[in-house]
């Protein structure tokens, strides 16, 4: 098979291309006798996991990670042998995908392979960071500390989530009923009511430019209801495939960061998951570049893990990271500032520890505070939009009504 490689050198140097190997932990253990340390090593053109049978669209629930990670440092933590442990907690996840996962992976380990090889095979349920942090504690001789971070660190995520979809589920639900009912009084009952109009106008009369409009869209949306939904779907399927593209997925990632609002949101969020995982690659071990590599993958942003790119280059050069990221808009003062305390004080996991929990604290803030303006906001904006059909509606009717009462 052939495997394509991101690796770091001795001199801290990066290397990438493709090697030929019979298996993932073949390719690792090649780059291994080369010299180079290994970041990232998939198969080109594989898809993801050991199998295509049982990884496809599969995921594993965070709280049967966190459950599984925890068990497994206090079992490292009693001396207890890594296959051993394995077979122990096979059984425990109430989950078939997962029992099948971490079956696979333990008669990987009893064959004799690295744990971070055989977690590695299983892309969609451990991270590229999960896999090199594990990779770091076998080398370092750590695994159980690393094990335990990995479980905070998997909660901290799972509750960043967790608020941010909640803050968003009631909006999106006002946002589909309003388009449902938008839809539905353009094409059921406004042609109606354009009946009665023309039943009831007068020759010369003209109604008011809101009737109008109204009365135009939904001639529209009757016209080409057959149309609208298809080309909606379409236009939506296009740009979500765009999106998952490399360079589509620069460009949305650079459109969130201009956007008002989001842009404050996505920062936090890239600062929080940058401390958090970056002091946790620094306390395991792991170089300042290789971390970098690792982190900018971690981050959920293109942009920043771009930035975050041309950082270690810099590092690389002989610059301080603290420095370099003072230059950067995307992270506030604070970070620099808290990271030079760490690279003096020699305890750079520890501050970014401190910086992360503030700023997750942050994320938590600002999204409660948004869903308690967003909520009544659209309440109001729901509100208006139903006033104004009901006075271009009522509005020419009553006018006319009082016209013929007149006369």
């Amino acid at each position: 098979m052939q495997f394509i490689y991101k690796a770091a050198r001795s001199d801290g140097s990066s290397a990438s291309g493709t090697i030929e190997a019979a298996d993932h932990a073949a390719a690792v253990a090649s780059l291994a006798r080369q010299g180079l340390h290994p970041l990232v090593v998939k198969a080109r053109g594989a898809k993801k996991g050991l199998g295509s049978d049982i990884s496809f669209g599969k995921k594993v629930k965070t709280t049967d990670m966190v459950i599984f990670v925890r068990q497994f440092s206090t079992m490292i933590s009693a001396g207890v042998p890594l296959a051993r442990g394995l077979s122990t907690l096979k059984e425990s996840p109430s989950a078939p995908y997962f029992k099948k996962v971490l079956s696979d992976i333990t008669k990987d380990v009893e064959g004799g392979s690295q744990l971070a090889d055989a977690f590695a095979k299983f892309p969609n349920v451990f991270s590229e960071v999960f896999v090199n942090m594990v990779r770091a504690g076998e080398e370092g001789g750590i695994l159980d500390e690393i094990l335990k971070r990995l479980a905070l660190q998997e909660e901290q995520a799972a509750s960043m989530r967790k608020k941010v979809k909640s803050a968003m589920a009631y909006p999106l639900v006002i946002l589909v009923v309003t388009i449902i009912a938008f839809f539905g009084i353009m094409l059921g009952i406004m042609p109606k009511i354009a009946k009665i109009f023309k039943q009831i106008t007068t020759p010369g009369t003209q109604l008011p430019i809101q009737t109008r409009i109204l009365l135009s869209i939904s001639h529209f949306c009757k016209e080409y209801a057959l149309y609208i939904l298809p080309v909606m779907i379409i236009i939506i399927f296009l740009v979500m495939r765009y999106i998952k593209t490399p360079r589509g997925k620069y460009q949305f990632h650079a459109l969130m960061l201009r956007t008002p609002i989001i842009k404050m949101i996505i920062i936090k969020v890239a600062i929080a998951r940058f401390a958090r995982t970056f002091s946790s690659l620094m306390a395991a071990g792991v170089g300042v570049l290789d971390a970098l590599a690792i982190t900018g993958g971690a981050i959920g942003n293109k942009v920043i893990e771009k930035e975050l790119v041309g950082a270690a280059q810099q590092v690389k050069e002989g610059r301080q990271l603290s420095e370099v990221l003072a230059e950067n808009p995307h992270f506030p003062h604070i970070v620099p500032q808290m990271l030079a305390v760490g690279e003096e004080t020699g305890k750079t996991d520890i501050v970014l520890v401190k910086v992360a929990d503030f700023y997750e604290e942050e994320v938590a803030v600002t999204i409660d505070g948004l869903a308690s303006i967003i909520e009544p906001a659209m309440i109001i904006l729901l509100g208006a939009g139903v006033g104004v059909i009901a006075a271009s509606v009522m509005g020419p009717i009553a006018s006319m009504s009082t016209h013929i009462g007149n006369s």
